[in-house]
């Protein structure tokens, strides 16, 4: 595909600009649900926190798992932007459902179709800011997309909590008025992104051995760090919980997640630029080392400030991490498989995702908060060593 002859950065398409806007849109819409619904299953619906783990485990690998499928169609059609639009569609069809639910199945249901399509657009969106980025630019697209898809992250809980001081804590009120920044998100999608131009298409359909087999060793260690990484990763919802546990008030419990968004969107440019600067090896310890620290905090929190620094050293790592692992897939797949690529690493991390997430939510019920992130950390500090052995220490060109 080729690049559009002018944009906002050099080596930047407009296009990604307005793939940002729309995942900032849609952002909002989902982080003003997620920042309360934890909440709204355990103190409404009576959930106990193995089975929040179950959940989110779940909702979160029906998410990584459906973009290898809508990848593989992209590089199967050559094109990039329906599989995209139909995931974006599928996630604003589920949030009225939250709003009308009134028991814990349909509520399940929905954050599943919801996560699907989050899953059915992610890898498609990500093959198209590779396809349309010249490699020494690819970091800084992928940061850019997610500092403007985390700008959602902040802007959504701050409306949910606005709304629920406002309405005496009137959870199905702030999930009714989501619906409108997802809508706004496909509009955008639909209205601004232009009709891709058709993409290197694979030989027949690429999931397949032979497709498996034509990604070269670089791509299988990514996806293996990846996998670790999304393993000793816990959901965000863990975090709201452990506020709460804190004594935090549940209407002001979404402030965690604004505050984790501030500094992941404050820092996803900047991270995504020196990535195309340092070493995968630098990046990649440096994620796994903020991660390790910031378990350490939140295990340790004797006070809310103690608390909150964990958290920005959370949405630190994310900031590091994030991008830094999209632009890796990109560089390390072949361009007629780059869909198949970002799906196969994210089905790796979703088998990973389940694990972790169930294994921290029953470490949690059983031994608390304090034993479940202190051993995160440590598997962490694992997974670092390990990227440290087997990533190289070289540093990319100027």
């Amino acid at each position: 595909m080729s690049h559009e002859p002018s944009s906002p950065r050099p080596g930047l398409s407009r296009a990604i600009w307005a793939l940002g806007f729309t995942s900032m849109f849609m952002d909002v819409s989902s982080e003003a649900i997620h920042a309360l619904l934890p909440i709204y299953l355990t103190t409404v619906l009576g959930l106990s926190a193995a089975a929040i783990g179950v959940i989110e485990g779940l909702a979160e690998a029906t998410t990584l798992a459906a973009k290898i499928v809508s990848g593989a169609i992209s590089d199967w059609l050559g094109r990039r932007k329906l599989p995209a639009m139909i995931g974006y569609g599928l996630a604003a069809a589920a949030k009225p459902v939250f709003a009308l639910a009134t028991g814990p199945a349909l509520i399940v249901a929905a954050h599943i179709v919801d996560r699907f399509g989050k899953g059915v657009r992610a890898a498609p969106r990500d093959a198209l800011v590779a396809d349309l980025t010249p490699p020494e630019h690819r970091g800084a697209a992928f940061g850019l997309r997610q500092a403007l898809d985390t700008i959602g992250g902040v802007v959504g809980p701050l409306a949910a909590v606005a709304v629920m001081l406002a309405s005496g804590d009137n959870f199905r009120l702030v999930f009714a008025l989501a619906i409108v920044p997802a809508l706004l998100s496909v509009g955008t999608l639909a209205l601004f992104v232009p009709a891709d131009r058709a993409t290197p298409r694979s030989i027949g359909f690429p999931l397949s051995r032979a497709a498996a087999r034509a990604m070269p060793r670089a791509f299988w260690i990514v996806v293996g760090l990846g996998s670790a990484l999304a393993a000793v990763r816990v959901a965000e919802a863990f975090l709201v919980l452990r506020a709460t546990g804190l004594m935090v008030d549940p209407a002001l419990a979404p402030l965690v997640l604004v505050v984790m968004s501030i500094v992941y969107g404050a820092g996803a440019y900047p991270a995504g630029a020196l990535s195309d600067r340092y070493s995968a090896r630098t990046m990649v310890v440096a994620a796994l080392l903020a991660l390790c620290a910031a378990d350490l905090a939140l295990a340790g929190a004797p006070s809310l400030p103690w608390f909150f620094g964990g958290v920005a050293l959370w949405g630190a790592h994310m900031a590091l991490a994030q991008g830094l692992f999209a632009k890796l897939v990109a560089d390390a797949a072949p361009q007629t498989l780059r869909g198949t690529a970002f799906g196969l690493f994210n089905v790796a991390s979703a088998l990973a995702l389940v694990v972790g997430n169930s294994t921290f939510g029953f470490v949690w019920s059983a031994h608390g908060a304090r034993v479940a992130y202190a051993a995160a950390a440590v598997a962490a500090l694992c997974v670092a060593a390990i990227a440290f052995l087997v990533l190289t220490p070289d540093k990319k060109p100027d």
